[in-house]
């Protein structure tokens, strides 16, 4: 009976060669071709031997009894070799084929004793190989779907700062008894230190500086695409504004306002017209619009000690915020730089709609008359308010001579020159003066 390996059993050729192989040094050169030429000799002597022996029985006419036991014999023989060496019998499959090309024996490889490293992996090769290649399936190519477009960036760009948290310490002074406003902070935004400070972690209402919130929630959930695109004036908005006594933007009933003159119309005359449109077209209610503007309360770290009720800045129990957290607002606002171009524009014109052919020339008061002050540097940006029960109040972003920029928030003064003049005396104080200015205080005090 042949075994898988091409020579007889009785023989016991797989049992010498696998001792002849283990015993056989390592460094023993064995030509490829020398190997190759023995296995085929093999193959073809076994091939020989399988064909005698089936011409015997069929000469002899073997009964069927005997012959069916032989067959099932041969059959359990090969079952078992192929169970054991089920490598070497895909080969023997290959060598019963009628014949064999001279090309496919010469690609039979050489037998490779020990483990072989190959493509970051380790292997234990076979004793015997294919003669031919096996046929290697090429991987389907797949085909790459097209990258999305990238999201659009919202107005001013992400911005990433973490939130701003400003610090007492020692040098922390209060206000002095010339500055009237109930409540105030004034920080250097570099450093982070709180300048001076009046019940800055009281509650009270901020009024209308509820709106710096307002254009800080709408820009980042805007595209530039949106900037000139157009949002209607509804008897919604004008009823709100008519019943609350808010200040206005000029618009009229039904009008049609670009999304860029809302951002604007918001900010320097403080209309509550632009608010509330701006609202509705970035979270289609005003009340959607405000449960936005918490949530970004929440995000900065202010959810416990503020909370809007609308976006305008009308007067409710639970409408309120302190100066502390004001002036965080302030500086999330002027770091997005959407919302300090509009912070900073003193004037302002409106697009041509069929209300208005020309426009309407809007500013912003507080920076045109803080302007022609001496605050030792600049004021860049502002958002003031007022409602009758909280009185005057004002957020502001100065530069000193140096570039160092400065955070100034007041609330409950008397009137709105009373809250310009607390402004600018905390810049004079904290600011440091120009060589210039100090030269003419000194002559002018002798």
């Amino acid at each position: 009976m042949a075994t898988e390996e091409g020579y007889s059993a009785e023989e016991g050729y797989a049992a010498e060669r696998e001792y002849a192989i283990e015993e056989r040094p390592v460094d023993e050169e064995i030509s490829m071709e020398a190997e190759r030429q023995m296995r085929r000799k093999a193959r073809l002597e076994e091939m020989r031997r399988e064909k005698s022996r089936r011409e015997r029985l069929y000469k002899w006419s073997v009964p069927v009894m005997v012959g069916a036991a032989i067959v099932i014999g041969i059959g359990i023989g090969f079952s078992a070799a192929a169970l054991s060496h089920q490598d070497s019998g895909q080969e023997t499959l290959r060598v019963n084929q009628e014949e064999e090309s001279e090309e496919d024996v010469q690609k039979a490889r050489h037998v490779i004793k020990g483990p072989v490293t190959q493509a970051g992996g380790t292997y234990l090769p076979r004793d015997t190989f294919s003669a031919r290649e096996p046929v290697r399936e090429e991987s389907p190519v797949s085909i790459e779907s097209p990258m999305p477009d990238p999201a659009p960036e919202p107005l001013g760009g992400v911005i990433t700062t973490a939130n701003a948290v400003f610090n007492l310490s020692e040098d922390t002074q209060g206000f002095s008894e010339t500055i009237l406003s109930e409540y105030g902070i004034f920080i250097d935004a570099q450093s982070g230190a709180i300048l001076a400070q009046k019940d800055a972690y009281v509650r009270m209402n901020p009024a209308s500086m509820t709106k710096m919130l307002t254009v800080l929630v709408a820009a980042e959930h805007l595209t530039e695409e949106d900037l000139e695109k157009t949002a209607p004036i509804t008897i919604d908005i004008t009823d709100y504004s008519y019943v609350n006594d808010c200040s206005n933007t000029g618009y009229e009933l039904d009008e049609v306002v670009t999304v860029r003159d809302l951002f604007y119309g918001t900010i320097l005359p403080s209309g509550a017209d632009s608010a509330l449109a701006l609202a509705v077209y970035v979270a289609g209610s005003h009340e959607a619009f405000v449960d936005m503007m918490n949530e970004k309360l929440v995000q900065m770290g202010l959810g416990e000690t503020s909370h809007f009720t609308n976006c305008v800045g009308v007067y409710d129990e639970e409408h309120y915020s302190t100066a502390y957290d004001m002036a965080v607002i302030l500086k999330a606002t002027v770091d997005n730089p959407f919302c300090r171009d509009v912070m900073s524009a003193h004037t302002y014109t409106t697009s041509l709609t069929e209300q208005h052919p020309e426009g309407l020339l809007i500013s912003n008061w507080f920076l045109r008359r803080i302007e022609d002050r001496d605050t030792h540097g600049e004021v860049l940006c502002a958002k003031t308010g007022y409602v009758d029960q909280s009185g005057s109040c004002a957020a502001s972003l100065g530069l000193d001579n140096d570039g160092r920029e400065y955070l100034c928030v007041t609330a409950g003064s008397a009137s709105t020159w009373t809250c310009i003049a607390d402004q600018v005396e905390l810049y004079q104080k904290f600011l440091p003066a120009t060589e210039a200015v100090a030269e003419d205080t000194g002559e002018n005090a002798s």
